[in-house]
C-alpha cells in the first residue's frame, strides 16, 4: 500500500524529494499518513478534492484485495 501511494503522489507533485509517508497497521486496517511540500499540496488535493478522493479510491480497492481497510490522510 505504502508503495502504491508514493508512486501516486510522486507522479502528482513537482517536488519529489519532499513526499514522506508513514504507515500504520492495526488488524485489518492501514492508515497513511502522507506530507507533500506545502507548493504540491494543491496538485495533490486536485479541484474539489477529487484528485486525493481518487488516489483514496484505488487504495481502497488494492485494500480491498488484501481484505484491509485503507486510510489516507494528508498532513499538513
Amino acid at each position: 500500500m505504502k508503495e502504491m501511494a508514493m508512486f501516486l503522489l510522486k507522479s502528482l507533485v513537482v517536488n519529489k524529494e519532499n513526499v514522506v509517508i508513514e504507515m500504520k497497521e492495526e488488524r485489518n486496517n492501514v492508515y497513511l499518513m502522507a506530507k507533500v511540500d506545502p507548493a504540491d499540496k494543491g496538485k495533490v488535493i486536485g479541484r474539489d478534492g477529487s484528485i486525493i478522493k481518487a488516489i483514496r479510491i484505488v487504495l481502497g480497492a488494492s485494500g480491498a484485495k488484501a481484505n484491509k481497510k485503507v486510510t489516507l490522510r494528508l498532513e499538513d
